[in-house]
């Protein structure tokens, strides 16, 4: 049996050893996202109390025009890597190459964006508040965190949630670290923040790449064209949809305090936070569910197809249970949490929720398109929402505030789920309603 075959079949059990597999999998994928979600919790009283409001939101800026930055560099390539690993042929050879590809890929996009950046930096600046000589630094860290997502990536789908939540959670604490100490005792102010996370996505890529080369997952001396294409292929489709991502996780928050003043963002922003401890729970279940799914598809049989369909109405059974039992909670979990002063979050709260479950629902109806490789789909699908969602936002804040913001968050996220589940059974039919044609099995 090829190394690649007896790989599998080591980390992929069956039955209620799946079963375990799963739980065990989602709990610790779970931990590790909770332990990174809770550190800038952790940092926040702290930076505040040694940054001053600008120095604090150029810090945030900074962040902000990573995330963005993300989008691009790498093209959307690093998520084409983990659907290579179950292609039929795929060897340990064709990975290593694979990789190579995509990290060639990674570093011409990654100079052109950085050039960009370096002649914009003026004009990015003014846009943002942010020191025009952290600009182009921006677009370094985005790079640097594209070999972390590859090494990340593979163990998530070879089932190895320790090592992930390992790599994960390292740097999350050196992040903390560095920022503590540059902060709070060299009184670096923004910079030391903004260096804190330069020097740790440096640190953690290089581990990362080490790790690649160390695994045999990295052919450093290797020229596929043929990889290449296939892997821009796969992932230039997906840059529209993640920077239609990008930009439907920031327009409420921007629209809020635009529209109704920072003390109404800040409201609104205790409930979103709160709200999105939902998601941690549901991009864990995703996280275990993904890899699972891909080799149910690779079986290609109907037995395979059913137990696909009953996993994923349990999982979705679980996300909905989850949001209603915040909607029925959340309220006097706000005062508890944040306090009196906050108590008004509590009245949004069930929308955000539901719209985190819906948006829940969406990562497990998108994990089909991916393998399918249709990610082309997923940013119509992410561009035609987000458009509607920017309409209903505005619509909503100017006619009930608050509340209206976060019934369009709730509705933007029905509507995206439902559109990706149609576009998901168009993709790759399945017999959700207990039959199925045999032509598509």
């Amino acid at each position: 049996m090829p190394l690649m075959a007896q790989l599998r079949a080591r980390v992929w059990p069956v039955g209620a050893d799946a079963d375990r597999s799963f739980l065990h999998a989602s709990a610790i994928y779970f931990a590790s996202n909770v332990l990174s979600a809770a550190i800038p919790f952790v940092l926040l009283p702290v930076l505040t109390r040694h940054l001053s409001p600008s120095e604090y939101g150029e810090a945030a800026m900074f962040q902000t025009l990573v995330w963005g930055a993300g989008a691009l560099v790498g093209l959307g390539t690093a998520g084409a890597v983990s659907r290579k690993y179950f292609d039929k042929g795929t060897t340990d050879d064709v990975l290593r190459q694979f990789v190579a590809s995509c990290l060639q890929i990674l570093l011409a996009s990654g100079a052109f964006f950085f050039l960009l950046a370096i002649l914009l930096k003026d004009r990015i600046s003014g846009w943002l508040g942010l020191d025009a000589a952290w600009v182009p630094w921006a677009v370094v860290v985005a790079i640097l965190a594209v070999p972390v997502q590859l090494r990340l990536g593979q163990w998530e789908m070879r089932r190895k949630p320790h090592q992930y939540g390992a790599m994960q959670n390292s740097q999350s604490l050196l992040n903390i670290t560095l920022s503590l100490f540059l902060v709070v005792v060299l009184l670096k102010g923004a910079d030391g923040r903004v260096m804190a996370q330069i020097v740790t996505t440096g640190t953690i890529g290089a581990a990362a790449l080490l790790l690649l080369h160390r695994d045999r997952l990295l052919s450093i001396a290797s020229w596929r064209p043929g990889y290449i294409r296939e892997a821009l292929a796969f992932g230039v489709p997906m840059v529209p949809h993640l920077l239609a991502s990008f930009a439907m996780a920031a327009a409420d928050r921007l629209l809020v305090a635009k529209e109704l003043g920072l003390e109404e963002a800040g409201v609104y922003m205790v409930a979103v936070q709160i709200a999105a401890a939902l998601l941690m729970v549901f991009d864990a279940a995703a996280r275990s569910f993904t890899p699972w799914l891909f080799e149910q598809l690779s079986a290609g049989d109907a037995a395979a197809h059913r137990n696909v369909v009953r996993r994923t109405y349990m999982v979705l059974g679980f996300m909905l249970a989850a949001g209603l039992a915040m909607v029925a909670a959340g309220p006097t979990f706000v005062e508890l949490v944040a306090g009196t002063r906050y108590r008004r979050a509590g009245e949004v709260i069930g929308w955000l929720a539901m719209g985190q479950v819906f948006f829940g629902m969406y990562l497990v109806f998108n994990a089909f398109i991916v393998y399918q490789r249709r990610t082309g789909t997923l940013s119509s699908i992410t561009i035609a929402s987000g458009a509607v969602g920017i309409v209903l936002l505005v619509l909503g804040i100017r006619i009930l505030g608050l509340h209206g913001a976060a019934i369009a968050f709730c509705t933007t996220m029905a509507l995206r789920a439902a559109w990706t589940w149609w576009a998901a059974q168009k993709c790759q039919p399945m017999p959700w309603l207990g039959s199925q044609d045999k032509n598509h099995v």
